[in-house]
């Protein structure tokens, strides 16, 4: 299992006081729409992969998304986004199976790594470019 800091401003989500207009203005308490974040994490590397989406038949909500991905083996996963990171839900789009019990990954780098060795090739020549381009323009 993996650990996290608690933050006490967290915690008030949790407490039923989020529909008390003095809570809900508190600064620091912006709870993470769990959708922009996943389509942050489906631009990050939709480069590396065959297709990548967030699930528009799966309910999306503040604290768990879905999105799809298609490796470039043809492999189809439907993951789960949640603050505990990420973790295939099932393997075929817009699906989830309660009987997988995969482990989260904190970063979709990871999971994807586990996933797809095509990513991974993929994602470090992206990687070995970038510091390339870094090192040419450091010596001029």
């Amino acid at each position: 299992r993996m650990e996290t800091d608690c933050n006490p401003l967290e915690l008030a989500n949790n407490t039923g006081f989020e529909e008390d207009s003095d809570y809900r203005d508190f600064e620091g308490t912006d709870v993470k729409d769990m959708r922009l974040e996943a389509e942050a994490v489906v631009n990050d590397v939709l480069f590396a992969v065959s297709n990548m989406f967030v699930s528009k038949t799966l309910p999306c909500a503040e604290d768990v998304a879905y999105i799809n991905v298609e490796t470039r083996e043809r492999n189809r996963y439907c993951l789960e986004l949640t603050e505990a990171g990420l973790r295939v839900v099932a393997y075929d789009f817009d699906q989830t199976d309660d009987r997988l019990q995969t482990p989260y990954h904190e970063t979709v780098y990871s999971l994807l790594d586990s996933l797809s060795p095509a990513y991974r090739e993929v994602f470090g020549n992206a990687l070995l470019q970038k510091l390339e381009a870094l090192k040419k323009e450091s010596q001029s």
